[in-house]
């Protein structure tokens, strides 16, 4: 089969042979992929042996062409979406095994490229939002106030909708630009906060006074200080990035804060007894989606799965002005 990798430099295109699925395995032929700042960080940090190229992606949807002797979820000709598992070969292939207990059927109202756009930003978003911050669905959780931190990008833009649509909590978005102010209010923010300036001043001209819930998608070392202060007591504060800067956890003391660390790949890389709680999570997402709840968050269909269109959304990537997803589609 074909795969995309790397060692040292560019991304190039080789040939390797088709992988056998395991006991709970799927056989994929994939079509088409999204690509995640999980990427670049992977490429940046790990390099890899020269006759062993490293293949990465993290986002698709395909045909299921195999099954391993364990499988009960699905049959040969199921089309599927994951964000498959950081430990294992990554999506930028012709073909790739993922395990069923974290894969899911694609919803039916969405193209492939338009599918591969949401797995991981969903994942992700469900978990930081129901399961670290813990708001809860429906009318019970009118009195919170969830500040989102980069809420344009592929995990704030479903968030927000998740937030948004599924609970009546009060959702605050920050973006700098005039087109991702538009996106994240379109998407369901009620308010949006540029993060260009200090949070807390911006938060003030919104006649609120705090928030309840944070979550930090990026750059949330330089604005923690200010995220503390504008915590509620006893509020919540999860985050995805890497912060540069130390967070002194001895500021959350005062107001019995919380820190949250979401990783949508702990329950794959661990193997933990509730891994099948991220094929219900993406059951119900491609429902939500098929009903229009939900809406998929594409910013750029970049072509098709090539090493040059991969460098070019690993590029844009970089620049952290993205609006939304990058896709490419097709071998």
């Amino acid at each position: 089969m074909k795969a995309i990798g790397y060692t040292s430099g560019p991304l190039f295109s080789f040939e390797t042979p088709t992988p056998a699925p395991d006991a709970h395995d799927l056989l994929v032929r994939v079509c088409a992929i999204a690509v995640n700042p999980v990427d670049t960080k992977i490429r940046g940090r790990v390099t890899p042996p020269t006759d062993q190229p490293k293949v990465l992606g993290w986002d698709a949807v395909g045909i299921v062409e195999a099954i391993g002797t364990a499988v009960t979820r699905f049959k040969i000709g199921d089309r599927v979406w994951y964000a498959g598992d950081v430990t294992r070969s990554g999506c930028n292939a012709e073909f790739q095994c993922v395990d069923e207990r974290i894969a899911a059927v694609a919803p039916t109202s969405l193209s492939d490229a338009q599918a591969a756009a949401l797995p991981l930003t969903a994942i992700t978003a469900w978990e930081m939002l129901f399961e670290r911050l813990q708001v809860p669905m429906g009318t019970a959780a009118s009195d919170r106030i969830v500040l989102v931190v980069g809420a344009a990008g592929g995990v704030g833009s479903i968030l927000v909708q998740l937030a948004s649509q599924l609970t009546s909590a009060t959702v605050v978005a920050t973006a700098s630009r005039s087109e991702s102010k538009a996106w994240v209010k379109s998407l369901g923010a009620h308010h949006v906060l540029d993060h260009t300036h200090k949070l807390s001043d911006e938060l003030k001209m919104t006649g609120l006074t705090d928030v309840t819930d944070v979550a930090g998608i990026n750059r949330t070392g330089q604005h923690y200080p200010d995220l503390v202060a504008m915590l509620r007591p006893q509020g919540r504060l999860a985050l995805i990035d890497d912060p540069v800067e130390p967070l002194d956890i001895k500021l959350m003391k005062q107001k019995c804060l919380s820190l949250h660390w979401e990783f949508m790949f702990t329950r794959a890389m661990f193997k933990t007894r509730d891994m099948d709680e991220q094929h219900k999570l993406l059951t119900d997402v491609a429902r939500l989606v098929d009903k229009g709840i939900v809406k998929t968050t594409v910013g750029q269909h970049l072509g098709r799965i090539t090493p040059e269109n991969l460098e070019t959304a690993h590029q844009l990537l970089k620049s952290e002005h993205t609006l939304g997803k990058l896709v490419l589609e097709g071998f």
